[in-house]
């Protein structure tokens, strides 16, 4: 794996590189040789004196936080799901019936005991 250098070292070396450079997409070269993504790309070239348009810049955000909007779509949609199919009873009692015993009385998870594992998985 390559590592990336850091920003200061980059744009000093990007200086020299823009001089020599002969390509046709700049940013993709960019990204290549520095080992950042595209829109670290953009914003470092527009830092050196690269004409790089704002509407572009933009579109590359829009690009980079769609598919993470999706996956957060799509999780949401499967516990959702997940939580139709679990049906578990409820009472003044238990937050979740999980089951009755012989003698008909419901056991479960309680809603003190529901509210400390709310608490736990907020501080994890």
């Amino acid at each position: 794996m390559k590592k990336t250098p850091n920003r200061k070292y980059r744009l000093n070396s990007a200086k020299d590189w823009i001089k020599i450079y002969s390509g046709k997409n700049i940013i993709k070269d960019y990204l290549k040789r520095y080992s950042v993504n595209k829109l670290c790309a953009a914003k470092e070239l527009r830092m050196i004196g690269v004409e790089i348009s704002e509407e572009y810049e933009t579109q590359l955000i829009n690009s980079m936080v769609a598919p993470r909007e999706q996956r957060l779509l799509f999780k949401q949609k499967r516990e959702d799901e997940l939580n139709a199919s679990c049906e578990f009873e409820s009472d003044k009692n238990f937050a979740l019936i999980i089951g009755y015993t012989n003698g008909g009385f419901p056991y479960g998870v309680t809603h003190e005991e529901m509210e400390e594992i709310a608490i736990e998985n907020e501080i994890d």
